[in-house]
């Protein structure tokens, strides 16, 4: 039986969402796991232990492995624990490292025997969530066909970017929006954001490795909108936030963070809109705005036609 889910999570104590090893010699917090008999698990300070029942000076035979702490491992280590059989969870969008969801799409399959379908998708979206840790949560679950593919059947993703405007940081919800401390001009912004809707080579709007044989991308909607006063934070009273909406075919790597740097850009008066159709044409990454940092990237939603 195949499952698909809707996952919402905070991003910032995650290396993004696909299991990876750690870099030779880096000192990114990692996961040790230590498989042995007991299968124990001890959390704490970006660290997971799983050891068995003897003291850790006593154990033999044990064998210990060193991961990333990624949001696929989370999901996948939830998920076998419920269904008891191993699992491979496939995700419709690779967040990077400090990036949000809210609708990420993910997909697994797993035998009858594991989950009958009579049970159905409910029960087994309550028995994931009660492993999970907080910052991630299932928000939805439903059985799906065989051939559903989360990354290949996806027609369209949206994302969102989070601006606090203001003299003061932000302090209450700092993990989730990029502090701006001048002001920003939003009808200009979204004269550029306009220019970036659309079929184009986006080669000026991704980090370089990126990958793709192809940066062309079509853009449906790129937008700024402001919040309403009811939305604001209240670290201020001068306080804006504004919320960059950008949703598309597919993303380069860092694309969104780079047009919504860009946009900035634009709303402090140092770039012009026709700038930005300027840096399309270019296809050179240094004639684009700057990469803002993931703290404020969200994924919204993730599109399937006929689900």
């Amino acid at each position: 039986m195949r499952y698909k889910l809707t996952i919402a999570y905070d991003g910032t104590d995650f290396c993004g969402w696909q299991k990876q090893e750690p870099p030779a010699g880096s000192d990114v917090a990692a996961e040790k796991v230590l498989i042995g008999g007991g299968g124990e698990r001890v959390q704490g300070g970006g660290v997971r232990r799983e050891e068995g029942d003897a003291p850790a000076a006593d154990r033999q035979g044990t064998q210990e492995r060193i991961t990333l702490r990624t949001v696929q491992e989370v999901v996948e280590r939830a998920v076998r624990e419920v269904v008891r059989e191993p699992v491979d969870v496939l995700g419709a969008s690779r967040t990077d490292a400090g990036v949000h969801a809210r609708g990420q799409v993910a997909a697994f399959t797993c035998s009858d025997l594991a989950w009958p379908a009579e049970r159905g998708a409910g029960p087994l979206l309550r028995a994931v969530n009660s492993r999970l840790p907080e910052d991630v949560l299932l928000t939805a679950a439903e059985a799906v066909a065989e051939s559903f593919n989360p990354i290949s059947d996806c027609t369209g993703k949206g994302y969102s970017y989070t601006l606090h405007v203001s003299p003061h940081r932000a302090l209450w919800d700092r993990r989730f929006v990029h502090h701006v401390w001048t002001p920003l001009d939003v009808e200009r912004m979204n004269q550029a954001a306009a220019r970036i809707v659309g079929e184009h080579d986006f080669a000026a709007f991704a980090a370089a490795g990126h990958g793709r044989l192809s940066t062309v991308r079509r853009v449906f909607e790129c937008r700024v909108v402001e919040e309403s006063e009811s939305a604001r934070p209240r670290d201020s009273e001068t306080a804006k936030r504004l919320r960059i909406e950008v949703s598309g075919n597919g993303f380069l790597w860092n694309m969104v963070r780079i047009i919504a740097g860009t946009l900035v850009e634009v709303g402090r008066g140092r770039m012009t809109p026709e700038g930005v159709t300027a840096a399309i044409e270019s296809r050179d990454r240094r004639k684009a705005g700057p990469t803002l940092p993931p703290t404020g990237l969200c994924l919204e939603w993730v599109r399937y036609d006929g689900l």
